[in-house]
């Protein structure tokens, strides 16, 4: 029996201490979501999640920075039949998916080796993570990028920046004037990374999904959506900041 209340004790000091720590990366609110979805998807075995987004503008400069000419990395877009997209780490259907839609994508490597990829969306970007599908206003000036990847063994040097540098410079070249992000609220290094290039939260999509249905609450229209079907999403507009404030 001392055993067991020992085991009992040590599981839930290690609760304890994980709520802990995602209060302190993450905050109170954001803290306690996290630990909470990490126990439901757990206890469900993967059949209920409950997932949070911050969307995300981001400014695009008026005179974007070039890579250095002194780093090995090279960044270009790609096209559909490039060889390089059976080492990225996503569904073949997915990649063939988001081409199929007018995505963009920009491909790092070092060395002649893959290093990661950004893409981009100059029109409405369907989330696959949950059902939902973005769109950015006013339409002209703006634009969506989504699924950053830098491979680990480049995650410590300057692959992402070089990767939002060409991203910046192909933005600035079409026009465009704030692009528009989803990121996970439980991804304290993501947000602070996107912070550092001046993103600005514009809001924020919380998504409950057991088995079909799907519950979202949001920070803008619809605030509420509920969808019992597959093919019911809804959809969030959101839009640029004043560049006044």
């Amino acid at each position: 029996m001392e055993l067991s209340r020992d085991g009992g004790s040590g599981n839930r000091a290690g609760v304890l201490n994980q709520i802990a720590d995602a209060i302190r990366h993450l905050g109170l609110v954001d803290g306690v979501l996290a630990v909470t979805a990490r126990l439901i998807r757990r206890v469900s075995f993967g059949r209920v999640r409950l997932i949070k987004y911050y969307l995300l503008a981001q400014p695009i400069i008026q005179n974007p920075q070039t890579p250095s000419r002194s780093s090995r990395i090279e960044v270009f877009l790609i096209r559909a039949d490039d060889a390089v997209t059976s080492e990225f780490p996503r569904p073949s259907a997915v990649i063939a998916r988001r081409f199929s839609d007018g995505a963009l994508c920009l491909v790092a490597r070092s060395g002649g080796r893959f290093a990661g990829f950004l893409w981009l969306s100059l029109g409405p970007y369907e989330e696959d993570e949950v059902r939902c599908r973005y769109g950015t206003l006013p339409e002209r000036f703006t634009a969506w990028d989504f699924d950053v990847f830098v491979h680990p063994q480049f995650r410590m040097g300057r692959t992402f920046v070089q990767l939002w540098y060409a991203a910046n410079a192909l933005l600035h070249e079409r026009g465009v004037e704030w692009s528009f992000s989803r990121v996970s609220a439980f991804n304290a290094q993501s947000l602070r990374a996107h912070r550092r290039f001046g993103a600005r939260r514009v809001a924020s999509a919380v998504f409950l999904c057991v088995g079909p249905m799907q519950l979202t609450v949001t920070s803008i229209r619809p605030i509420v959506h509920f969808a019992s079907s597959p093919r019911s999403r809804p959809i969030l507009r959101v839009s640029a900041p004043d560049a006044s404030t």
